[in-house]
């Protein structure tokens, strides 16, 4: 659950840990592991948690082991440098840049976390995050959003 904060957030949950060791095992047994945003508080209480920290989580633990990507789809090709041309999508995005746009009020509510996520994950070495449209998954030249720090 999440806490450290004088705001109650409810039944938001955070990710304490990821057991990467087991999740790894999966994927060398040649299974694909599928995640939800919900968790738990280890007594029963489930808890909402923000799918896109979940994915980075995974990653982040997984990276030790694995090259890692991150690939976050939503509805846009990817990050928009104005909110209202969907044509505006930045190719290439590093942390200055990321820095510069937030302060500017460029990056709506929705996109920050992901973004925070995005270079948290590259920190830590994350070898690549990728956003946009569902369809890049098929489409390797389709127009997205990657990365850099």
């Amino acid at each position: 659950k999440r806490t450290g904060s004088e705001i109650d957030y409810g039944f938001a949950g955070d990710i304490d840990r990821v057991d990467a060791v087991r999740v790894g095992s999966l994927i060398q047994a040649g299974l694909t592991p599928v995640f939800c945003a919900i968790t738990h508080d280890g007594r029963g209480q489930l808890l909402n948690t923000n799918a896109d920290t979940i994915a980075s989580e995974l990653a982040q633990g997984l990276c030790v082991d694995f090259e890692v990507e991150l690939i976050y789809c939503f509805e846009k090709d990817g990050v928009l440098e104005d909110l209202d041309d969907e044509a505006s999508v930045v190719g290439r995005m590093d942390f200055k840049k990321f820095q510069k746009m937030k302060s500017e009020g460029a990056i709506a509510e929705g996109m920050l976390p992901k973004l925070d996520n995005s270079f948290e994950a590259l920190r830590s070495g994350v070898a690549r995050v990728i956003i946009g449209k569902p369809e890049l998954l098929t489409d390797a030249d389709r127009k997205h959003t990657e990365l850099t720090l």
